[in-house]
């Protein structure tokens, strides 16, 4: 596999990039040397290796879900900019 100037440009076009004759050589020519590095991976003997979805094992860090009593409304309400009917009155974002 290689890339070629024409796919550095779509690249480039994707986002958003202006590049020069002698950027576009120079990028295709570093995508190519890292596909070729890339393509060294295929010679490894994967066969016993089990596939992971992480290197290092996870778990969770959060803390335990536990209920507590929430703030009294009237406290709640003291930091509304605007409340009606005991409920936050905020601008309609629908039509």
């Amino acid at each position: 596999m290689s890339i070629s100037i024409k796919d550095v440009e779509h690249v480039a076009k994707l986002a958003r990039l202006e590049l020069g004759d002698q950027e576009k050589e120079q990028l295709t020519e570093q995508m190519n040397a890292i596909l070729k590095y890339a393509e060294k991976l295929n010679e490894l003997n994967t066969d016993n290796v089990e596939p992971t979805s992480h290197p290092m094992p996870l778990s969770n860090v959060m803390r335990e879900d536990v209920s507590r009593p929430s703030l009294p409304i009237e406290k709640v309400l003291l930091n509304a900019p605007d409340e009606e009917d005991g409920q936050i009155k905020v601008p309609a974002v629908l039509e």
